[in-house]
């Protein structure tokens, strides 16, 4: 029985060096974690279980029957985050560049069918140079079995994505299909082809950073929600992330004590919006206010700014917040918002996280790029996808809710269940100048003085029209509040909300407008 044990040892140390410690240290000359450096980090200590450990490829050409190395480029298995249970799979760069290979695939399968069993969030740390080329056909059908789960679990347990590496090729369609992107600045990148490829085909001379970098990907694409620092941080953001969301779509999010007041009024809400409708204000002031302190997790930060999604608590529970920012672009709708915000809407109503929405909306961007990139069909995202979700939903207007933008806003006609306005709010069809330039056209150029008239009649629109009082009437408005009760008001309204049950009509699924 000894020797037995000697060997089981032995094959355990083995499995625990991957490539060896030469490639480990060329990791760590990087700047970079191993796989199972990262898991230490990510887990509670003492709770990652292992599974498949000593699982080898099944390849023998190419000279690969003579390099078995235990585990396979991946290390899987199970553990807690926070007390709480989730599947992970860590790819290991030191083995064959962490290339995926049949039983590479096999291994992130089978966690992944016991996260769907579970009902437990999946994360994947992603460290691969893409498909093992030795391996053909197969490492492509591993990937696409991937995908499938990817897509079966969309919707029913949190997938989370940290690219903590290369990751190119087909390697990227499974982190695009999962809920969160994280990236690491300077040592992580995805593409589906890297810039030689690019090079080749097109003549670009483009670094990997510009081509897939973190930082392009929060900023021009979108394709991230995080860019974090350094791999450290990037487990930091994870674990924070996870503490919003629930188990799986069956679960309610995970509540927390909350020791401030419920009832405490904001007094500095009474004077944050400016007296001038045109003055920009930080829409982001608003939400840290009226959360939780320090509770606010902002998602996407770095790609549209004109509107700011994020998660926070409010009274010690979990809402999704998705709010205007007038700061950037005046706060309009334009095609990237409308993307951002519904994708992040359609994930909080997947897990019964409530949606509060802060607005202050001019409109959709008008212009050629706009309209010939569909503003249309992408507009028609958000809206959809408010109008689908079934979990509280509550708006407050701050100033601007004008057109079209105030009925996508999670307006009461699209199945708000409480719509507040604050006395600043202006909800009307437009601004008041192009609204009386329309509407009194011949007076005005008829008149005497045509500037002068204007103002007269932008006056008399605006004390018609610009104000929340004429909605109120209708009942579309469910009160009209001081700005410093809203912590107040929105905690009550949750709280009354908390037992919403609202079933959409049988279909198999809609047709989003993609």
């Amino acid at each position: 029985m000894a020797n037995k044990l000697d060997i089981l040892r032995q094959k355990h140390e083995q499995a625990l060096l991957g490539g060896g410690q030469e490639r480990i240290d060329k990791q760590h000359q990087k700047g970079k974690l191993t796989a199972r450096e990262h898991l230490m980090l990510l887990l509670d200590e003492g709770s990652f279980e292992e599974i498949g450990k000593f699982v080898t490829h099944r390849s023998t050409e190419f000279g690969l029957d003579k390099q078995k190395i235990p585990g396979d480029g991946v290390v899987t298995g199970y553990g807690r985050i926070q007390g709480r249970l989730v599947y992970v799979f860590s790819q290991d760069f030191t083995v064959f560049g962490g290339s995926l290979s049949e039983t590479h695939a096999e291994k992130i399968c089978k966690i992944m069918d016991l996260a769907m069993s579970n009902g437990a969030p999946l994360i994947g740390l992603n460290d691969s140079g893409g498909a093992r080329i030795q391996e053909g056909v197969v490492s492509l059908a591993g990937y696409a079995d991937i995908f499938y789960r990817n897509t079966l679990a969309s919707g029913v347990i949190p997938q989370l994505s940290a690219i903590m590496g290369p990751c190119a090729g087909g390697a990227v369609y499974s982190p695009a299909i999962t809920d969160f992107i994280f990236m690491v600045e300077h040592t992580s990148y995805m593409f589906v082809t890297g810039p030689n490829v690019v090079k080749t085909v097109t003549h670009e001379e483009v670094t990997a950073e510009e081509l897939g970098g973190a930082m392009t990907h929060a900023t021009k694409s979108g394709v991230t929600h995080f860019a974090c620092a350094n791999e450290l941080a990037c487990i930091e953001q994870l674990k924070q992330l996870l503490s919003y969301i629930p188990q799986n779509c069956e679960e309610l999010p995970p509540a927390y004590p909350c020791l401030q007041d419920p009832e405490q009024l904001l007094e500095a809400l009474n004077s944050l919006v400016p007296e001038n409708p045109n003055q920009p204000y930080d829409m982001k002031e608003v939400i840290e206010l009226v959360v939780d302190k320090g509770s606010f997790m902002e998602v996407h930060q770095h790609f549209a700014g004109n509107i700011v999604v994020g998660f926070a608590r409010l009274n010690g529970k979990s809402l999704g917040i998705v709010a205007n920012q007038p700061a950037v672009l005046a706060g309009v709708l334009d095609i990237h918002a409308s993307t951002k915000a519904a994708r992040f809407v359609r994930f909080c109503d997947a897990f019964n996280i409530p949606l509060l929405v802060f607005e202050d909306v001019p409109g959709f961007l008008p212009g050629t790029d706009q309209e010939w990139n569909a503003i249309i069909s992408n507009g028609a995202k958000l809206l959809y996808a408010f109008s689908e979700a079934t979990v509280p939903r509550v708006t407050v207007i701050t100033r601007k809710a004008y057109g079209g933008a105030y009925d996508v806003m999670n307006s009461k006609h699209i199945g708000a269940d409480m719509n507040y306005a604050w006395p600043t709010a202006e909800i009307a069809v437009m601004g008041p100048k192009g609204a009386a330039e329309i509407i009194f056209r011949k007076e005005i150029a008829a008149a005497k003085d045509p500037e002068a008239k204007l103002q007269e009649k932008v006056a008399e629109y605006t004390e018609t029209f610009a104000h929340p009082y004429r909605a109120a009437e209708r009942g579309f408005i469910d009160e009209v509040i001081e700005p410093a009760e809203t912590r107040r008001k929105l905690i009550r309204a949750f709280d009354m909300l908390q037992n919403k049950a609202k079933v959409l009509p049988r279909k198999k699924h809609g047709n989003i407008p993609l």
